[in-house]
């Protein structure tokens, strides 16, 4: 009961853009399960992290509180193609939001060149994913992009925030490799979660 508790895409963007949100923090994360053997267990390796496992996306504010949690993907699925498969950016550039995510979503930009039309630059506005700067062969980062990285991975630490208020929950420590049961169970934790946060947000606006 409590999955189905957990807000939709739409409605949660909806939300961000009344807030006047401009930036959609996105990342993805294995939860690591435990291994089964046998060939149909190799989609679920992941080779960045050298473990099995499932791999989510999710959504945070500026502030790290997890909005939303995507369908459970199996283990081999990178970030950027998980974002793809889900349509993330079509998604958040709808409601006039921009996605930040680290090194592994740079060209992410590029799947679609559309533009919309934006009251703030009084014409059509380019569609941008938010990316850290990348060294190229022969064209090390300047200071100046340095310096813009730095800047970026400080605000990019509270997605980190979010999935370890996701990962406390010791539930996830027993997780198999059912996706239909890990999307069910990610999403009942992610009402759990979000319930936390407004208590202690309520109990903070108490003692003030």
């Amino acid at each position: 009961l409590l999955a189905v508790r957990a807000a939709r895409l739409n409605r949660v963007l909806r939300r961000q853009a009344a807030r006047a949100a401009a930036v959609v923090l996105v990342d993805g994360t294995l939860i690591r399960t435990r291994r089964r053997t046998g060939k149909a267990n190799r989609a679920n390796y992941n080779g960045k992290h050298r473990h099995h496992g499932l791999v989510v996306l999710a959504l945070t504010d500026e502030t790290g509180r997890l909005l939303w949690v995507s369908a459970a993907l199996p283990g081999k699925t990178a970030d950027i193609t998980a974002a793809r498969r889900l349509r993330i950016r079509q998604h958040l550039h709808a409601h006039g939001l921009t996605p930040a995510g680290d090194k592994g979503f740079h060209g992410w930009h590029k799947d679609v060149r559309t533009t919309r039309e934006c009251p703030d630059c009084e014409g059509p506005c380019e569609q941008i994913v938010l990316t850290p700067y990348k060294a190229e062969a022969r064209r090390p980062l300047t200071k100046a992009q340095k310096q813009a990285n730095a800047v970026f991975a400080a605000m990019r630490c509270a997605v980190e925030g979010g999935f370890a208020a996701l990962k406390h929950w010791h539930i996830l420590d027993k997780l198999r490799l059912d996706t239909r049961h890990a999307t069910t169970l990610l999403r009942a934790l992610l009402v759990l979660t979000q319930h936390e946060h407004s208590v202690r947000d309520t109990a903070r606006s108490g003692e003030a």
